[in-house]
């Protein structure tokens, strides 16, 4: 039976997409962290009636958006905040750099788990602060791999390059590897930021694009010594591929962290886009859950039509098998070292594919040979990469 998802959208006539439009006409983007599907009908009802109304000026975020996102963070993971918590950003690469700003003094640290989401490597010269660096371990299985904490080297980098540790930026679930971490593990990494005194700032922008039934845990709800450390950040922007309205929201139960934070936005006079805020309203409170519910099984085809074509195909390639997201890191090192590619990886394929993917060395140490690949699009459009893919190679 077809699916919505199954619907190509044209994205580079009828809109101004930079994932679309970078590139020359005959190459095949698949790497912007955007969905190539239509925003939940719920969502489009409600733009259409914010718009319909015809005036669009100032506003702020309503105390009923962020007790809606106060009830979705109970609902679905019995974590207990209040609104006031709750904290509206214009995007969450704007919500960490903030946080090492009220946290970070010059030339102190920010830990970081690389290969990692790209603008995690910014915030250091940002904020004139030291980048630490614990690269997470490659475990390979035949064609496919998975990421983990190698906790020596996490404890090692902590306070590493003459520097006090004084934030670690966290990435749950992990983008660009897809991993989700265990209540362990995060009870672990509480645990050590607890004992060196260092604020946690957890990205958890993908935490409800959970693939096979998968369950996501806040590191803040895994214990109150981590819940008064903990600067949550999290959006509708993902799931619900609602990006470009530039919406999201910092979760800080420490009132004292909350206090700085907010007099950090005022300071750079930081404000959030009306229109996100009807679309987060509605997200938040439940709208397009049905949707949502559509999305991850049609997502959990495309990864693992995306996996087995990997394995049948593509000799030499390994390919991670994400718990969440709509991203795969796919591993050609061995194709490089054998000589059998040349130059970086994005050009290659560029030039042999007419495909185009993010860089995996642009997520640091340990993306060195690797592409991140975009499944968030209709299948058609998944087979077409995935066959320039294989061109290329042949």
């Amino acid at each position: 039976m077809p699916s919505q998802f199954d619907e190509v959208l044209d994205r580079r006539t009828d809109s101004n997409s930079i994932k679309w439009h970078l590139f020359d006409e005959d190459i095949l983007p698949m790497w912007v962290a955007d969905m190539d599907f239509a925003a939940p009908p719920p969502i489009l009802g409600a733009l259409h009636g914010a718009i319909g109304h015809g005036v669009l000026g100032y506003e702020a975020p309503s105390k009923e958006l962020r007790e809606n996102v106060a009830k979705r963070m109970q609902k679905l993971y019995a974590w207990d905040i209040k609104a006031d918590d709750v904290v509206p950003v214009p995007g969450l690469v704007t919500g960490f750099n903030i946080a090492a700003r009220i946290t970070c003094q010059p030339r102190e640290g920010i830990l970081i788990q690389p290969p990692v989401y790209f603008p995690f490597m910014k915030v250091q010269k940002n904020t004139d602060t030291v980048m630490q660096v614990a690269e997470l371990k490659k475990v390979t299985h035949g064609h496919t791999l998975h990421h983990e904490i190698d906790w020596e080297v996490f404890e090692n980098a902590v306070h590493s390059e003459d520097a006090k540790t004084s934030m670690f930026l966290f990435c749950n679930p992990h983008n660009p590897t897809g991993t989700i971490y265990t209540d362990e593990e995060l009870a672990r990494i509480a645990e050590i930021c607890e004992r060196e005194d260092i604020l946690i700032c957890s990205d958890e922008i993908h935490s409800e694009l959970l693939l096979d039934g998968n369950k996501h845990t806040p590191i803040a709800a895994i214990s109150p010594e981590a819940a008064q450390r903990t600067v949550t950040l999290i959006a509708a922007s993902k799931t619900f591929n609602v990006a470009g309205l530039f919406v999201g929201f910092a979760v800080i139960q420490n009132e004292s962290i909350r206090r700085k934070f907010k007099a950090e936005i005022e300071k750079l006079t930081l404000h959030t886009n009306s229109l996100g805020h009807v679309a987060s309203e509605v997200a938040f409170a439940g709208e397009c859950d049905d949707w949502l519910e559509e999305l991850l099984v049609y997502l959990t085809e495309n990864r693992d039509f995306l996996v087995n074509y990997v394995k049948e195909n593509l000799p030499g390639v390994r390919v991670s098998n994400p718990d969440s997201t709509f991203l795969a890191f796919l591993d050609f090192s061995e194709l490089v070292e054998q000589g059998k590619i040349e130059g970086p990886l994005h050009t290659f394929f560029m030039e042999k594919g007419k495909v185009a993917f993010n860089e995996g060395a642009s997520f640091g140490p340990g993306g060195e040979g690797f592409l991140r690949l975009n499944f968030g699009c209709p299948r058609e459009t998944l087979v077409e990469g995935l066959e320039r893919i294989k061109a290329a190679l042949e």
